[in-house]
């Protein structure tokens, strides 16, 4: 459950004569080496590890955290400028028309110092908290989702970060300066043929003195077609004094033997500047290894255990714009004698864009609370706002495009061209659509957090599942497996979900019940916990095979959490006096709707078509229904599926083009 399977040695292609054999791998080998890159302990206390386990720590998030005075003034400070900037400077139609960010709005947010929101103010940054980092990239990604892309890829996962955790106080002193303030940066992990199977990575940095040698090829370098400075996973190979391993480094990207060969052009964010690099005998110091050899891929999902807040951050937005356009249009628009939002049909999709974005913004105001507070670890927190949010805020930009009708198909340039407000709900869309694949598909989120969701049963018991291990070792893990289950299962059979006065405090007088809605998710996370524990009972070694029950019990898991968060905030609301009665509305009728889903889903856990899907997948694979492919044209061009990255001098134009 730590990766995704990865092609055994033995039905692995063959390569062509005169490309260099690129590292095989087993699956075993594959899904050890994502192990060994997981933080391995919990130092501190998790809210979600304790949900998937059948615990229901309230205490951990309510009364909610709030960030200290000081750091409200300073953050809202800098929204107001930001807010002007998107409003005067930001034009999202140019940008996407013209499928590039222009020169001077990159000048201007460097101006207002938004390339160093998240960098202390010791190094020239403005050193918001993760909080207002998240608000200013909702509003940002309002004006253009492209321009909260490139600020979000230089300080959530670019070089900024994985200094600030990993970096030595020289490179700190030496890198972020220029980060806050001029330097844009990226982060290169990805290659042609190795997306979350980092087992397989091919790009090499070879010690040689006191720097090492890059050389290989990167997909899909977002910010990497303008960046300043580069974070690079290459692999060291072993040798004496070398312990070898993924590593991290800086690059210059202005170093001899680094060539932009392509910008690449998507489906939406197409003011992205992402692109193709190849690295060629690039010397690199040694001085600018982050971590130790062989700490890359750790350093990265470390890093990733908050940078992935930035892109629900934004998806929150999105739901708000999604909002505000359809009130306004589903009040403009009548059929039939009423507006069509008093039609049930229309009604119901708005309803469900107004909970999930208040859902959604609770989950990541709460996720980011905790960041900052550090109290907590996020690990999953953070993981689950990134697949909640990305599922539901492509479905709510579905259903902005559906209440809209013909309207919501219809570029804002073709409306304003025949005099209609330019409303780009179709450009929406399209920028969403990334959010599922961005920093983890879903499909990957859902194994990540699985794997960390059943942390707890694999610490006692993972040597009975292990075919590797003894009969002696299976003996002793069975003993202790005995012993954790003798207490833990008990556990999961009553508890205060099933005390009808149970969160109280939920139930202020004059304001609708929202402790019913806790004790739903208290009962759920029991029988959440019941549900993992008896598949591993049922399935041990083949659990991590079960895909399909797996994301599902993440899935159910992510709505309860969305649950609580929406609770804890409408109180936090009330409590305050901002808005209490509405925040108790939505959240009554976001925890309404989210029930519905986690029982549609605990059904699907064991009655679904899995096994059939399987037989249907090796049918099709095998060529079984070939003949349901008759009757087309395809329009795909010529060329291999995956293409050549063999490493070598670049034959193409560099296209880098650093913003100054």
């Amino acid at each position: 459950m730590s990766a995704p399977s990865a092609p055994s040695e033995a039905s692995a292609p063959k390569e062509p004569q005169g490309k260099p054999a690129e590292p095989k791998v087993s699956e075993r080998e594959a899904r050890q080496v994502a192990e060994a890159a997981r933080e391995q302990g919990w130092r501190k206390p998790s809210f979600a590890k304790e949900m998937f386990l059948g615990r229901f720590r309230l205490d951990l998030i309510h009364p909610h955290p709030q960030p200290a005075p000081d750091d409200v003034k300073r953050g809202e400070a800098f929204l107001a400028k930001l807010r002007a900037f998107c409003e005067t400077t930001i034009d999202g139609a140019l940008i996407d028309r013209e499928a590039r960010i222009p020169d001077e709005v990159i000048n201007g947010l460097r101006e207002l110092g938004a390339l160093g929101m998240k960098i202390d103010t010791k190094y020239g940054g403005l050193g918001l908290t993760q909080v207002y980092y998240n608000k200013a990239l909702a509003l940002v990604g309002t004006a253009n989702p492209a321009v909260g892309a490139l600020l979000s890829a230089h300080q959530s996962i670019g070089v900024p970060q994985p200094l600030k955790i990993f970096g030595t106080q020289e490179q700190k002193d030496t890198f972020l300066p220029r980060l806050a303030r001029t330097d844009i940066s990226a982060f290169l992990l990805t290659e042609p043929d190795v997306g979350s199977d980092p087992a397989r990575l091919a790009t090499t940095a070879v010690p040689d003195g006191d720097s090492y040698l890059l050389d290989g090829v990167k997909l899909w370098t977002t910010n990497g077609v303008v960046a300043d400075l580069l974070v690079v996973m290459a692999r060291v190979p072993v040798s004496e004094g070398h312990k070898g391993g993924i590593t991290a480094f800086v690059v210059e990207a202005a170093s001899p033997g680094i060539t932009v060969e392509n910008r690449n052009a998507f489906m939406g964010l197409r003011g992205l500047e992402n692109g193709v690099t190849r690295f060629h005998q690039v010397r690199v110091p040694a001085a600018n290894r982050i971590g130790p050899e062989g700490a890359g891929l750790k350093i990265a999902l470390t890093t990733l255990n908050t940078g992935r807040l930035s892109l629900p951050a934004m998806c929150v937005g999105a739901g708000k714009w999604c909002l505000k356009t359809a009130r306004e249009w589903s009040a403009a628009r009548e059929q039939w004698g009423k507006p069509v939002a008093l039609h049930e049909a229309v009604g119901e999709k708005i309803s469900f864009i107004a909970a999930t974005t208040f859902a959604l913004e609770a989950v990541v105001d709460l996720s980011s609370q905790m960041a900052d507070e550090d109290r907590n670890d996020i690990r999953i927190e953070a993981a689950l706002a990134k697949l909640y949010g990305s599922e539901m805020g492509w479905r709510m930009a579905d259903e902005l495009v559906q209440i809209r009708g013909g309207r919501g198909f219809e570029t804002a340039d073709s409306l304003a061209a025949r005099g209609e407000r330019a409303v780009p709900a179709e450009q929406m869309l399209r920028d969403m659509r990334i959010n599922r694949i961005f920093e983890g598909s879903t499909e990957i989120m859902h194994l990540l957090i699985a794997r960390e969701a059943v942390d707890a049963h694999l610490a006692v018991a993972g040597d009975i599942i292990d075919p590797d291990k003894s009969l002696s070792d299976k003996a002793k893990a069975g003993a202790q497996a005995g012993r954790f289950y003798a207490r833990w299962l008990p556990q999961l059979v009553a508890g205060p979900g099933q005390l009808p006065r149970s969160y109280a405090e939920f139930h202020p007088a004059g304001h609708l019940d929202l402790s019913s809605h806790l004790r739903y998710v208290e009962r759920s996370a029991r029988k959440l916990a019941r549900s993992t524990f008896y598949a591993m009972s049922r399935w041990q070694g083949r659990m991590e095979t079960k895909q399909g029950f797996l994301g599902r019990i993440v899935d159910i898991g992510a709505e309860l959490f969305a649950m609580s968060a929406a609770c804890v905030r409408a109180e936090l609301l009330r409590t305050n006096g901002d808005h209490g009665r509405e925040a108790y509305q939505l959240a009554d009728t976001f925890c309404r709707q989210a029930r519905i889903r986690v029982e549609e889903l605990f059904t699907r856990l064991w009655s679904n078509t899995d096994d059939l899907d399987r037989k249907v997948v090796h049918g099709v694979m095998s060529g079984t229904y070939t003949w349901l492919e008759e009757g087309i044209v395809d329009p795909s061009g010529e060329g291999p599926w995956i293409a050549d990255a063999t490493p070598g001098p670049s034959e193409r134009d560099n296209v880098h083009r650093p913003v100054r």
